[in-house]
């Protein structure tokens, strides 16, 4: 049953690069800017996590995003701070404790990190690593990551970075540890690896129906069940756009959309997104997209169905105007999120 009471939402963004309203794109320094705005109206309008992915490439803007969102701690009172994700990989456990438990002190026990192994691999060769240790480098890097957060002395070894030998690490939480989660794409050795090191999950919901991840998720609570670890309410994250107009909405999801899976597809082998693919993911799949109602009983029956404790809403894929990226943080703060919590206790009262 989910608890509307410890229910959590939250916006993310991958760092897009921002339109202007005449069609052409803004630098990466204005849409760095845009997304510290964008965190100061979303904790205005009482969302509970903003997320900021790290990226190496030139359509996203953001490659630091713990700098990013330290920016968007200044001017925010409430709103977790969260990265969507951290390439833990590709990065030093080390420096990023350190880094994160820096944007902690600074945002007043904020700080969330978001540990994944990249689905974008551009930071392994820029960083000198090899993508032939794609999974070696998590699991070894997670075994560190996790002594770490005990933030007491560290004695350890591995293949990929230089040993420890009793080395605390600085600066301590206030908290005592770090609120860390595993984002995961969906597949079961991700499940059974986060919940063997008893961390929260959040689930990349990108494609297809949310009702075929309702196994992982069983599958997470019962491996959290062997391994005696603690189980947490799962997360997710998807796509969307809202809009005033249900129509607009659409089009404007489906052009930028589009425009954003296309470009990374060519990377990948993915064909080109069609109109009947785009439909048939609004209405059924993963994108969450249209007036703020349509939205709302969409999400509603997803954190139902998953019975879920925070649904985070993917914003400004594409090149995105600055009216319509705000607009639809409004939307989701002031008419989804209600929206959502008032459907599920209706459905709570007739169970």
């Amino acid at each position: 049953m989910v608890d509307i009471n410890k229910l959590e939402f939250g916006i993310e963004t991958f760092g897009d690069i921002v339109a202007n309203e005449d069609g052409s794109v803004k630098s990466a320094a204005e849409s760095i800017r845009q997304i510290i705005h964008e965190g100061e109206i979303a904790d205005q309008y009482g969302i509970n996590v903003i997320g900021v992915g790290e990226h190496h490439r030139p359509d996203y803007s953001v490659s630091s995003p713990e700098t990013v969102l330290a920016a968007i701690a200044s001017v925010t009172k409430n709103i977790k701070l969260a990265t969507a994700v951290t390439v833990l990989s590709s990065d030093d456990p080390v420096r990023v404790y350190e880094r994160f438990a820096t944007l902690d002190g600074l945002s007043n026990g904020r700080a969330q990190v978001m540990l994944g192994r990249g689905s974008f691999t551009e930071s392994f060769p820029l960083f000198g690593y090899d993508l032939t240790d794609y999974d070696d480098l998590f699991n070894e890097k997670l075994e560190l990551y996790k002594q770490l957060q005990t933030e007491k002395d560290v004695t350890w070894s591995g293949k990929f970075r230089a040993p420890l030998k009793n080395q605390e690490v600085y600066p301590k939480t206030e908290n005592g540890e770090l609120e860390t989660y595993i984002g995961i794409g969906g597949s079961p050795e991700s499940i059974i690896r986060a919940a063997r090191f008893g961390y929260k999950v959040i689930l990349a919901i990108i494609g297809g129906q949310a009702d075929r991840f309702k196994p992982y998720i069983d599958l997470y609570h019962q491996a959290a069940k062997k391994f005696n670890m603690p189980e947490y309410p799962i997360a997710v994250h998807s796509h969307g756009f809202i809009s005033d107009n249900g129509n607009e909405a659409i089009e404007v999801a489906f052009r930028n959309i589009k425009a954003n899976f296309d470009r990374i597809g060519l990377t990948r082998g993915w064909a080109p997104m069609s109109r009947e693919q785009f439909d048939g993911e609004t209405k059924n799949g993963s994108f969450y997209v249209g007036d703020p109602e349509t939205v709302a009983q969409r999400i509603a029956r997803t954190i139902d169905l998953l019975n879920l404790g925070r649904f985070d809403l993917v914003y400004g894929a594409g090149n995105q105007t600055v009216t319509q990226r705000e607009h639809m943080i409004e939307l989701f703060g002031t008419k989804v999120i209600p929206r959502v919590k008032e459907i599920l206790t209706e459905k709570e009262a007739v169970k």
